[in-house]
């Protein structure tokens, strides 16, 4: 029976990775996955998961609004797909959680799903929140804070590296206006 993963962290810690990584291994082994991505991410450009470390892969991507079972199912024609893997997955909305449960459910397809647990301010990300609710299991993978101890928050700068308290949720960046921290630098830098 197909389950439903997420694999949840802050920043740096190498979900697009391990991401790119599962789908390679499906694919060496003749299977086929489906690799969605949401359209708002466009730092590499759109429709691309990269990884850091210089790996990327085509993506598909969705919009807020597309159902995501609808999707799945229309892709396993003629061909099935073997697995669906889903990067920034903190921005899928309740609906699309659903949704993604349904391919597990009913297409008995696994869905792995890779993205970060909270915002800048410390608050879940709507996709995050509910696949933290809904999922067959979940996998923190770690990353690490300047101080060495494990980064489970991330702080975002302005540009002249000052921490940024209020705004917007979504606001696409990377390595240069957010940095993961442990908690209690994360306080330091957004409480203090």
């Amino acid at each position: 029976m197909a389950k439903l993963y997420f694999y949840y962290s802050s920043m740096n810690a190498g979900k697009s990775t391990a991401l790119l990584q599962s789908s390679y291994n499906y694919r060496e082994r003749g299977m086929r996955t489906l690799v969605l991505a949401p359209d708002l991410d466009d730092r590499y450009g759109v429709g691309k998961v990269t990884s850091r470390i210089g790996i990327e892969t085509d993506a598909v991507t969705f919009k807020n609004d597309d159902d995501l079972f609808a999707l799945v199912e229309s892709t396993c024609q003629p061909e099935p797909v073997h697995c669906v893997l889903i990067d920034e997955a903190q921005f899928l909305t309740k609906a699309q959680v659903f949704q993604l449960g349904d391919v597990t459910d009913k297409l008995d397809i696994p869905v792995l799903a890779y993205g970060l647990r909270t915002d800048f301010r410390g608050e879940p990300f709507e996709g995050s929140k509910y696949l933290l609710a809904w999922s067959d299991n979940l996998k923190e993978l770690k990353a690490i804070c300047h101080c060495g101890s494990k980064a489970t928050m991330v702080v975002r700068f302005d540009k002249n590296g000052k921490a940024v308290r209020r705004g917007s949720q979504i606001e696409i960046g990377g390595n240069d206006r957010y940095v993961s921290m442990c908690r209690k630098h994360f306080k330091e830098k957004i409480y203090d």
